[in-house]
């Protein structure tokens, strides 16, 4: 087996500890890839911390993984040793369903296999990127391009692969108006390709603090939610809304944004119901929907755009000793706008 550094959570909540790991050997079509960036992801704190139920530990999260491909299986054939490559929330599905065949193997009906905090059809616990090397399917590592670096591409496989994917199925483009609600891990990637796909772009955040960042990441227009006012002059004014954030909100306040046939997506995960009056949807025959991460043949599309325009994430690079307190600025919304972990401080 594959001896590897890595952070454990040893428990609901407990500081994380440096331990050696182990990792499955290379099956026929499995790479070992040298972990060099993992990205915190909000939902990694949320299953650290047992806050979306039992979870299991020890814990080794991370589910933002670029690096470089050590060693391959003998069946390989669609990486090589030296390759780039990243791992988002996936490492595994059933292959044989019509989602799999559709390149949508997130809602594998045999239950796709996240990175971490879950178990494989064998019934191994998963282990995620917060170590110095994972092993996985060949299939669920993308080729990252040489026009991104590894450290911005980390929040690539999840924060820009869940912004993308409603983006492109509601036909984002030149001529459309996108507004961002909320300016965070999910948001700031939100920005800047809707911004790159010939979006205009409002950004919609609770206080004027980001209304710089905003425009420098690509926003067009401003607006402060804290006081409704400003909400009065752009009812009627989008084609899409992104909904990032995972608080509760007035959500008929933004419905009534949209234009008619509009539509607010939510990627971010209230605590709460929503509490939408029908007439409002019915009336302008708006919608409001979800959207989960996206499959391989979308991420591998997400890079490679990202790659032809310049784009990564804007990343705070911290070490392992820091992540720990990393956690606790996520959560205050202290982080400029994904953190993520240097490896080769582990050990």
């Amino acid at each position: 087996m594959t001896t590897t550094r890595a952070l454990v959570a040893p428990s609901a909540g407990a500081p994380f500890e440096q331990r050696t790991i182990q990792h499955r050997e290379l099956r026929d079509d499995d790479i070992l890839i040298d972990i060099a960036y993992a990205g915190i992801c909000h939902s990694d704190i949320h299953q650290v911390r047992e806050e979306w139920g039992k979870a299991i530990f020890p814990m080794v999260p991370g589910h933002e993984i670029a690096g470089t491909v050590a060693a391959v299986g003998p069946g390989v054939t669609s990486h090589q040793v030296g390759d780039r490559v990243g791992v988002g929330c996936m490492v595994d599905s059933c292959g044989e369903c019509e989602y799999c065949k559709d390149g949508q193997e997130q809602y594998c009906e045999k239950g796709a296999v996240m990175t971490y905090n879950g178990r494989g059809y064998d019934g191994e616990e998963t282990k995620g990127g917060y170590a110095q090397q994972v092993v996985v399917s060949e299939r669920f590592a993308v080729n990252i391009p040489d026009g991104i670096g590894l450290d911005e591409a980390a929040p690539l496989l999840c924060a820009g692969i869940t912004t993308w994917s409603p983006l492109r199925r509601y036909g984002v483009g030149p001529g459309s108006k996108v507004a961002v609600i909320g300016l965070g891990g999910l948001g700031h990637m939100a920005v800047k390709l809707a911004a790159a796909l010939g979006a205009e772009v409002t950004v919609l955040s609770r206080s004027e603090a980001k209304r710089k960042d905003a425009e420098e990441l690509g926003a067009t227009s401003y607006a402060a939610t804290e006081d409704a006012e400003n909400l009065k002059p752009l009812r009627s004014s989008f084609d899409v809304i992104i909904n990032t954030v995972s608080a509760d909100l007035p959500i008929a306040s933004y419905l009534r944004l949209l234009k008619p046939l509009g539509t607010l997506v939510n990627v971010g995960l209230p605590p709460s119901a929503f509490e939408v009056p029908p007439g409002m949807l019915i009336g302008g025959s708006r919608s409001i929907a979800g959207s989960n991460i996206g499959g391989i043949p979308a991420t591998q599309e997400m890079l490679d755009f990202c790659a032809e325009h310049g784009i990564g994430a804007t990343i705070e690079t911290i070490s392992a000793d820091q992540v720990d307190e990393a956690y606790d600025r996520v959560v205050d919304g202290d982080v400029r706008y994904r953190v993520v972990i240097d490896t080769s401080t582990l050990g």
